[in-house]
């Protein structure tokens, strides 16, 4: 299913778009989340329910279409195309164990934006290949987001992926007002964050401080707790 003839066709990802909202199990709900991000300008915004039923993850998927229909906040659903086309979503983000990009485009084009986690350089190289519209880097750092999460990247390695990357990157793991300056300042240009928003009672106050943070120097080196 394509998207609504009322909405605006996104244009090709730019890079350097800034925060990345998932959102997942969040205490002010999820469309209350969606329109937060659509107010602050977010400029793409991801479903993540991880353990839902499909029929729940595409109700609630319909409801976050519907919140950013026309507007220049794209939305995108984890790691299921069939939802995302059938909710009629810009995109979806896949893992390494999920459908292949190539397939998910082959058998949705509906589907205009296909996202690719990565772990590591390895992975990040061999994403070239199949050309994702945009790549995952992370976790940057500890995370309890993820039930069986991948080995942290630390700043160094995360910025030699960013430099390194066939497509814009998006940071993720760990990042929140406290270390975001740091990423930065280390490289990142895109950065995703999943509980500095999603337990927050104020979705909107919590986005404005992420952006606020993105816009704050870095602390000098020796002072920012670099890894």
């Amino acid at each position: 299913m394509s998207a609504s003839p009322s909405a605006v066709p996104p244009p090709p990802l730019e890079d350097g778009f800034g925060l990345y909202l998932v959102i997942t199990d969040p205490v002010a709900g999820y469309v209350r989340c969606a329109e937060a991000a659509v107010e602050a300008g977010v400029r793409i915004v991801q479903l993540r329910m991880k353990r839902a039923a499909p029929e729940d993850v595409l109700r609630t998927a319909r409801d976050l279409r519907a919140v950013t229909r026309g507007t220049r906040t794209l939305f995108v659903v984890n790691d299921d195309p069939a939802v995302a086309a059938a909710a009629g979503a810009d995109g979806v983000h896949v893992g390494q164990g999920d459908m292949p990009v190539p397939e998910v485009r082959r058998r949705f084009p509906s589907l205009r934006l296909v996202g690719l986690s990565t772990h590591n350089p390895a992975q990040l190289a061999a994403a070239a290949a199949v050309r994702p519209d945009y790549v995952g880097v992370g976790p940057v750092h500890a995370t309890p987001t993820k039930e069986i999460p991948d080995p942290t990247l630390g700043l160094a390695t995360m910025a030699a992926m960013v430099a390194a990357a066939p497509c814009p990157a998006v940071c993720i793991g760990g990042l929140d007002g406290t270390n975001l300056a740091a990423a930065i300042a280390a490289g990142a240009r895109n950065w995703a964050v999943v509980r500095a928003v999603c337990r927050a009672p104020d979705p909107l106050e919590a986005i404005r401080r992420l952006q606020a943070a993105a816009r704050t120097p870095s602390p000098p080196p020796g002072k920012a707790g670099v890894t």
